[in-house]
């Protein structure tokens, strides 16, 4: 961290203290952006931890439906984004209204909503899930007629590991779709002694060459595994910078270079100050979409998590 970092870090230890703020960021997110973090985690444990503590105040620094399942668990507390323009692509490829006309085309199907949605489609939603518990999530399910969205691939993977046919929204995450299978065997070649391991938002090519598929909690519990040495990484950049923090020694390799997600990196040291000095830009769901959105995530949490 440089003098420049050091003195912002500072001014937002101070100020955090003064808001009785708890800072959470995301996996992919920039390593100084890590550091100055209360917890770095994936999107739901990064919520339930915050609901867990007695802030008032949240920094989500993350992307913009993270914030909303914050302000869904956490009603009473304050959740700021620092960069409102931080959106997710997948989750912007479904709307509510586009998720009620499929439903009405299908009236009988159960509808399985990933976390990576907005509020409104969760409200819409019979029940959500993560990468870490989609395959215990649709394994507890007694229905036949499964709608899953967003994610077609995420959806495709849970479809192989559970034998269950489901019908699938035909979103995606664009960064996990940068890795190809020519990344997964070139790494290979050049090292091959390590563990390939890939989150299942890449498409089925990528998984079908992967040691280990996980979600980036999987992921991190995996790293510390005294049998691994060398992993080949199958997802967002921004999970090495922690990976290589706790696990000193190790070697990390992205899968591809190009998988960034500009959005994730938007958030930066000054925006998280400017964030807590003017409490701004909040992020709320209210009302019956809130109440609704929750009935979905709780349904999950009952099924539990896996991996």
């Amino acid at each position: 961290m440089n003098d420049r970092d050091k003195e912002l870090a500072e001014r937002i230890l101070s100020l955090k203290e003064r808001r009785n703020a708890v800072i959470l960021a995301h996996n992919y997110q920039l390593g100084e952006v890590q550091d100055i973090a209360d917890f770095v985690g994936d999107s739901l444990e990064l919520s339930q931890n915050a609901a867990k503590t007695d802030a008032n105040v949240i920094v989500f620094c993350g992307v913009h439906f993270m914030a909303e399942t914050a302000s869904i668990l956490c009603p009473g507390k304050t959740v700021l984004l620092p960069d409102m323009n931080a959106g997710c692509p997948m989750a912007e490829m479904i709307t509510a209204e586009q998720l009620r006309r499929k439903r009405g085309e299908n009236p009988g199907a159960t509808v399985v909503c990933y976390i990576n949605s907005t509020a409104d489609v969760k409200a819409e939603s019979d029940v959500c899930c993560t990468s870490a518990n989609a395959v215990r999530v649709i394994e507890s399910l007694g229905a036949d007629d499964i709608l899953f969205v967003p994610d077609q691939y995420l959806g495709h993977y849970i479809s192989t590991k559970t034998g269950r046919k489901m019908a699938l929204w035909p979103g995606f995450c664009p960064t996990h779709a940068r890795i190809l299978p020519e990344h997964i065997t070139r790494a290979r070649e050049e090292y091959p002694g390590a563990k390939v391991v890939v989150h299942p938002e890449c498409t089925p090519g990528v998984i079908a060459l992967a040691d280990e598929v996980m979600s980036t909690s999987g992921m991190v519990r995996f790293a510390r595994r005294d049998d691994i040495a060398e992993m080949i990484v199958g997802t967002e950049l921004g999970i090495v910078y922690r990976l290589k923090k706790e696990n000193p020694g190790k070697r990390f390799i992205p899968a591809s270079e190009q998988a960034v997600c500009p959005n994730m990196k938007l958030i930066t040291l000054e925006k998280i100050l400017w964030s807590l000095e003017k409490m701004t830009p909040e992020v709320k769901v209210s009302g019956e979409i809130r109440l609704r959105a929750k009935a979905a995530v709780d349904r999950m949490l009952e099924i539990g998590r896996s991996d």
